[in-house]
This record gives structure tokens, C-alpha cells and sequence, in this order.
């Protein structure tokens, strides 16, 4: 995969997993990323998209408002018109990794799974597995 985008940010709103009609489980959820500093910063709001198997478990559980994560994936951008005629932009992000990474707000007394790794890749994704060396010298 060429196409890698990764971020932190904060769940917008709680997950929802719906199937499509061939059975295949959507999990959706948005996720905020501030960018900049100051008062020239943004917030970008991401759709993330996670598919199959790995939709169907119980991260939607986990993905709850308020929720820091970390997603990476491949990012496309679309573009529609509003109900107020505008043409508006939008960012979607098909997750390869979701990381639960911080707690959940401030009244969140549950704990939870730290992290999340995705049980099987898509198979339309390339991996690279390069060797690791456990002998560094220093």
C-alpha cells in the first residue's frame, strides 16, 4: 500500500457496524484531527472505515465519544454538494490499525483494552515483513 495515512485524534461520535447486503460487517466511526496551533487551529473530521472481520468484533464497543485513538490506513477524498448548494470536501480513511490510546474522557471509570491489532489483513493489501536483527551491537 502506497497510500498510508496516520493520525491520532478523538472519536466524534460512538461506532455503528452495519452489513452490507452481501453479509459483510461496516464498522463506522468518525474521528477528529486538530491540526495547527494557536488561532489558526483546525479540526479535520475523518470518516474511518474498518471492514469484514475485523468490524464484526468488539472495538465498537471501545469506540465511544471521547475515545482517543490512533488510526492508519490508505485516505481518499470526495467531494459533494450540501443542501445549501456549497461543494464540500470529504476525508475517508479505510483502517488498517485502530489503537485505543488514551482514556476516555474525564468521567470514564471503566478501563479498557489498551490496544487493538487487527486479527488478518485484507487480502488486498501488501505487507512488508522485513527480518528483525535482536543482535544490535550497542
Amino acid at each position: 500500500m502506497s497510500n498510508v495515512f496516520s493520525f491520532t485524534g478523538t472519536v466524534g461520535r460512538d461506532a455503528e457496524v452495519r452489513y452490507a447486503p452481501s453479509g459483510m460487517a461496516i464498522l463506522n466511526v468518525t474521528v477528529a484531527n486538530n491540526i495547527g496551533f494557536g488561532e489558526k487551529q483546525q479540526t479535520l473530521w475523518i470518516r474511518v472505515v474498518l471492514f469484514g472481520k475485523r468490524a464484526e468484533g468488539q472495538l465498537q464497543n471501545y469506540l465511544k465519544k471521547g475515545q482517543q485513538v490512533f488510526v492508519s490506513g490508505e485516505l481518499s477524498q470526495s467531494e459533494y454538494t450540501g443542501a445549501d448548494g456549497v461543494t464540500k470536501t470529504s476525508l475517508e480513511l479505510s483502517a488498517n490499525i485502530i489503537d485505543l490510546v488514551g482514556k476516555r474522557g474525564e468521567n470514564s471509570g471503566s478501563t479498557s483494552p489498551r490496544e487493538y491489532t487487527p486479527a488478518k489483513q485484507s487480502p488486498n493489501v501488501e505487507t512488508y515483513d522485513a527480518p528483525y536483527d535482536d543482535d544490535i551491537p550497542f
